[in-house]
């Protein structure tokens, strides 16, 4: 359990972890999936505050759960549901639908990227 202590946060009704590995997003989202979550989506400045603080904690980019839809330049929650809270960076998302994945830099702002690239795990319960 205190092993666990640093690599889990709460916050609201979500429990944040990150096994600190980085792979694909298909690999992370099935690895999220596999234990029960899935990857970390923020819905708001709070979530996107605590996912923040364990991309601080490795220091390294990680994957969230927004996909590209159907339409170039329209992301939404890989479940589908269209996003209601976003904090792109400046003049993202920019790849026109050859980024569709969504990675989040290590000062909270998120990207539009291959989903081919390698990036922190964490997962949402």
């Amino acid at each position: 359990v205190l092993a666990l202590k640093e690599k889990i946060r709460e916050v609201g009704e979500k429990m944040l972890v990150s096994n600190g590995k980085r792979v694909d997003f298909a690999s992370a989202l099935q690895s999220c999936e596999e234990a029960g979550g899935t990857l970390a989506t923020p819905t708001n400045e709070e979530e996107n505050k605590a996912i923040l603080g364990i991309v601080k904690q490795y220091n390294q980019y990680a994957y969230l759960g927004i996909k590209e839809g159907e339409i170039s330049g329209q992301f939404k929650h890989i479940n589908g549901m269209p996003l209601n809270y976003t904090n792109w960076h400046q003049y993202e998302p920019n790849g026109e639908g050859r980024e569709k994945c969504v990675e989040m830099y290590t000062d909270g702002s998120w990207n539009d990227k291959k989903c081919n690239q390698y990036r922190l795990t964490i997962c949402e319960f």
